[in-house]
């Protein structure tokens, strides 16, 4: 009874957004029916999901996300404002003849901004929205290319702060095992072929390019082929920063408006990285990531790109009304954003009061077996951040408890399978979960509208799913993660072809 009272409100928030398609008022609902299981009566679940909204504004991560959001969005809207991105658009379109191109372009931007997750979206989306538009790629379209590059990409590095962040924790699993022979970021390096829905992923999005589209999102991209819609009729985009900035300078604009702010993103955010983690006092590159302070770091980088891209606005002779008209116009566009995400934030409280990954984990831990605990550990993963809408969250909750488990049970190439399960289910519930940050930075970036994104992703995302539980249960009789992989390549290639082969309804 426990765990089905505490998985109720973040299934209820997924359930009544997908179904309602209003996702403010469907987490809202969410949250007070958490508070209502807390509070036990109705009238003071009220008072309780105001307590909520108040703990996680005022948490200190979380208000500098909230910040850095905003100036990710002030930055964008300069870019726009000076004719960067249409510049980008222009020299680009010269070079990329159709919308095949166009997405395989967005996929191989993708892959190279691999260091953080949230700079992927900025930089990615943000080059090739216009350009995608030109050739009749729809919103939802974009955003899953957005949405399945980045969290996989960062999860795998070579050098990410999530990186940092899974050694850390692995390290953390490793020390309360005594485990003093095995070093946790060679554990990290050993576990990247077991994490099947990373790698998979990645390589499902070409795949899909080539082979054609199926679903929901076939039908998004008729859409937008056919009628030039972009958007669905009806849909609401997060934000769009071209309605909200009105006319850029497209005559005046060039490339460095755009490339120059984001290399100051870049170049900022990796040495802030570094620098916040103990680089600058003799920690090795790993281990200063581990303890780097991602919040911080990215502030400081978005805050420098704003700058930069203000100093380019006034060179342009742009007045400094028009550059903070600019700047709060850049702020407005990311509002519906921020809102979601403190709504999701709390749904992450709520399902910390309810204690809803001990419950999970609770429930099935007397299922575990050395041969089923690979896949019994991706799907609770699944489950804890497709409930949670956060990978990292996922993977805190699990990590402490999986790898004890499969040492204890198993060996150490069981640890490194846990290890790539844990990392590879929480990947996969953070996708398809419309309260997950990742996703709705996607859905920002792209110009989708949120609900469509999550909809037409989440079949796109099965595919890999259903291949990677197939590829942990087939571990209890191959032990070579990279032959099951390969395997695992060819069965995903053959679904994917036969699935757009299917007649559309």
């Amino acid at each position: 009874m426990d765990l089905i009272i505490s998985l109720t409100p973040p299934l209820a928030a997924v359930l009544l957004a997908l179904a309602t398609r209003r996702v403010n008022i469907s987490l809202f609902l969410a949250i007070w029916i958490g508070g209502w299981f807390v509070a036990g009566n109705p009238v003071a679940a009220v008072g309780q999901t105001f307590d909520w909204f108040a703990e996680v504004m005022t948490d200190e991560w979380n208000a500098r996300f909230l910040v850095l959001v905003s100036l990710l969005g002030a930055g964008a809207a300069f870019m726009y404002r000076t004719g960067g991105s249409h510049a980008v658009s222009r020299w680009l379109s010269r070079r990329i003849s159709t919308g095949r191109s166009a997405q395989l372009l967005t996929w191989l931007l993708g892959l190279v901004i691999f260091f953080n997750d949230y700079v992927n979206s900025v930089i990615v989306g943000n080059a090739t929205r216009d350009l995608t538009g030109e050739h009749r790629v729809s919103r939802e379209k974009l955003a899953y290319l957005l949405d399945s590059t980045s969290a996989p990409m960062a999860t795998l590095g070579p050098v990410s702060d999530w990186i940092g962040y899974q050694v850390s924790l692995i390290a953390a699993a490793f020390t309360a095992l005594s485990l003093t022979t095995e070093k946790p970021y060679m554990a990290f390096l050993q576990s990247i072929p077991w994490n099947f829905y990373a790698l998979l992923c990645l390589v499902a999005v070409p795949t899909i390019i080539l082979l054609g589209d199926f679903g929901p999102m076939r039908a998004a991209e008729k859409r937008a082929d056919d009628d030039g819609d972009l958007v669905a009729p009806g849909d609401t985009p997060l934000s769009s920063i071209e309605n909200d900035l009105g006319e850029a300078d497209t005559e005046n604009g060039r490339l460095y408006h755009f490339l120059l702010p984001l290399g100051v993103l870049l170049g900022v955010a990796c040495w802030a990285l570094w620098y916040t983690g103990g680089g600058a006092e003799g920690k090795p590159l790993m281990d200063a990531l581990a303890d780097t302070d991602v919040a911080v770091s990215l502030s400081w980088a978005a805050f420098a790109m704003v700058c930069t891209a203000l100093g380019l606005a006034l060179l342009q002779r742009h007045t400094l009304e028009a550059c903070e008209q600019t700047l709060l116009a850049g702020f407005r566009t990311m509002l519906p954003a921020l809102v979601i995400m403190v709504l999701a934030w709390t749904i992450g409280t709520v399902t910390g009061a309810l204690d809803t990954g001990e419950h999970v984990i609770e429930a099935t831990r007397d299922w575990l077996s050395p041969g089923l605990l690979p896949v019994l550990i991706f799907a609770i993963a699944m489950v804890i951040s497709f409930a949670t809408g956060s990978s990292w969250g996922a993977m805190a909750i699990l990590t402490p408890v999986a790898v004890p488990l499969a040492y204890n049970i198993g060996d150490i190439t069981l640890v490194h399978m846990a290890i790539g399960a844990i990392f590879s289910g929480s990947i996969f519930g953070d996708h398809c979960s419309p309260i997950s940050d990742t996703t709705v930075m996607s859905s920002i970036f792209a110009g989708s509208d949120h609900i469509a994104h999550v909809r037409t992703q989440i079949p796109y995302a099965l595919v890999p799913a259903a291949v990677a539980g197939l590829l942990y249960i087939a571990s209890m009789v191959v032990s070579s993660a990279w032959l099951l992989l390969a395997a695992g390549l060819v069965v995903q290639t053959i679904a994917i072809w036969l699935i757009t082969r299917m007649p559309s309804d």
